[in-house]
C-alpha cells in the first residue's frame, strides 16, 4: 500500500463507530418512519452543506462525505431519533482533506472500528485519466491506499464508465474487511440499463483490510429504467452497499429519468444474497453469462411514500447507514440524498429513517 500524506483543515479526534449487524440471516421487510430535510442554506466552517453521498452513523454520531470534487471533505454530525423519528441533525465540524495528487470525487465513507481509521471510496474520473480508488486516513491524517482490481483502472481493457465506478462500499461484518461496488457495469460486461430493458451486471469486490488486496468478487444485476425519459437521459445504478449478515447485503438502486422534473428519481432498496455466487474476480467479461450472480430481492420502493415525502420528492439517494436500535428492539436504516448543489434543478437534502423487519 502507497502511503501519502493529507492535511487536514479543522481536525478532531475520531470517535469510534460500532458496526451493527442483524442477528437474523433474512430480513421480511422495510417499513418507512419518517424524513428530515437540512436546509439548502446551511453553512458551516465556511461550507455549503451539501452533495453527501454517503454515510456512517454510531450512537448520535454521523459521519457524512461531501462529493465536491474542487473541495473534498467530510462532515461530523450529531443525529436525533426520538420516540422512533428523526427529529434533529446537527452539523458540528467540517474534514477538508487536501490531496494534489489526485481527483477525489469521493463518494462512500465508512469508520473502520478495528483498525481506527476512516473509510472512503473515491470515482476519480475516467474521462481525465483518473482511477477510482479505496483508501484509508488514521487518525495520524495519513492515507493508506489499498489496491482495487486493475479491471476498474482508468485505462483498463474492461472500460470502466465515467462517472459509474466505486460508489458503494460496506464493512464486511466480521470487521475483516471492505465490500466496494461499482455503481455502472464496466463496458467489457455489458450495457448501462435502459427503459424497460437491462442486462446490466456490476460487480461488487471484498477487499482484505490487512493484506489492502482483493480477496474475492460477484455480480449484480442492475434492473431496467422503469420511467420512460421526456428527454435524452436516463440512469440506473447502485450508489451504496450494506452488508447486514455474512453475504447478503442491503443494495440501493437508484434510476433518473430526465423530464419529469422532481419526480424523476426511482429508488429501491434491495436485499442481495450473495451465499452461492461465482467469484468473478479473475473474469475479464461477464457477456458469456457464465457465472451465477446475486439473488436479489426487493425490500422497499419509495415510489410507496413519495406521497408523505416534502414536495412528494423522492430524492437522489445515495447514502445507507445501520441507524439506532429502535423502541421495539428492531435495527434501523439511516438514508441520505445528494442534492448535487442545486445545480442540476429543485432538489433537497433528505435523510429518511427506516425500520427493519425480520
Amino acid at each position: 500500500m502507497k502511503k501519502i500524506t493529507l492535511l487536514f483543515l479543522s481536525l478532531i479526534a475520531l470517535a469510534g463507530c460500532q458496526t451493527a449487524h442483524i442477528n437474523s440471516t433474512k430480513v421480511s421487510q422495510l417499513k418507512f418512519l419518517n424524513e428530515y430535510v437540512v436546509p439548502d442554506s446551511l453553512i458551516v466552517d465556511g461550507t455549503v452543506v451539501g452533495g453527501l453521498s454517503g454515510i456512517d452513523y454510531d450512537a448520535g454520531t454521523s459521519y457524512l462525505i461531501c462529493d465536491d470534487a474542487f473541495n473534498p471533505r467530510y462532515y461530523q454530525a450529531t443525529i436525533t431519533v426520538n420516540k422512533d423519528k428523526l427529529t434533529d441533525i446537527h452539523f458540528d465540524e467540517v474534514h477538508h482533506i487536501i490531496d494534489t495528487a489526485n481527483f477525489l470525487d469521493m463518494e462512500g465513507i465508512r469508520y473502520d472500528t478495528e483498525k481506527k481509521v476512516v473509510v472512503i471510496t473515491s470515482e476519480g474520473s475516467i474521462k481525465r485519466g483518473i482511477s477510482p480508488s479505496l483508501f484509508t486516513i488514521d487518525a495520524n491524517n495519513n492515507i493508506d491506499k489499498l489496491k482495487i482490481p486493475r479491471m476498474f483502472s482508468a485505462n483498463s481493457e474492461q472500460q470502466p464508465r465515467n462517472n459509474g465506478t466505486l460508489e458503494g462500499l460496506s464493512l464486511s461484518t466480521d470487521k475483516k474487511g471492505y465490500w466496494i461496488a461499482m455503481e455502472l457495469p464496466l463496458k467489457a460486461d455489458g450495457p448501462e440499463p435502459a427503459y424497460e430493458k437491462a442486462d446490466s451486471p456490476v460487480r461488487i469486490t471484498y477487499i482484505d483490510a490487512k493484506s489492502g488486496m482483493p480477496g474475492k468478487q460477484f455480480a449484480y444485476y442492475l434492473d431496467p429504467i422503469v420511467k420512460k425519459p421526456e428527454g435524452d437521459f436516463a440512469v440506473n445504478g447502485v450508489p451504496d452497499i450494506l452488508e447486514y449478515a455474512k453475504d447478503r447485503f442491503f443494495i440501493i438502486e437508484r434510476a433518473y429519468s430526465s423530464g419529469w422534473g422532481t419526480q424523476g428519481n426511482t429508488v429501491r432498496i434491495y436485499e442481495a444474497d450473495a451465499r452461492k455466487t461465482t467469484n468473478t474476480l479473475e473474469m475479464s467479461s461477464l457477456k458469456d453469462k457464465g457465472f451465477r450472480p446475486a439473488v436479489k430481492t426487493l425490500l422497499f420502493d419509495f415510489e410507496s411514500v413519495r406521497d408523505q415525502l416534502t414536495k412528494h420528492i423522492v430524492d437522489n439517494i445515495e447514502g445507507i447507514t445501520f441507524g439506532p436500535t429502535l423502541s421495539n428492539g428492531h435495527k434501523s436504516l439511516i438514508l441520505v440524498s445528494d442534492n448535487n448543489f442545486n445545480q442540476l434543478g429543485e432538489q433537497i437534502t433528505q435523510f429518511i429513517l427506516l425500520e427493519i423487519i425480520d
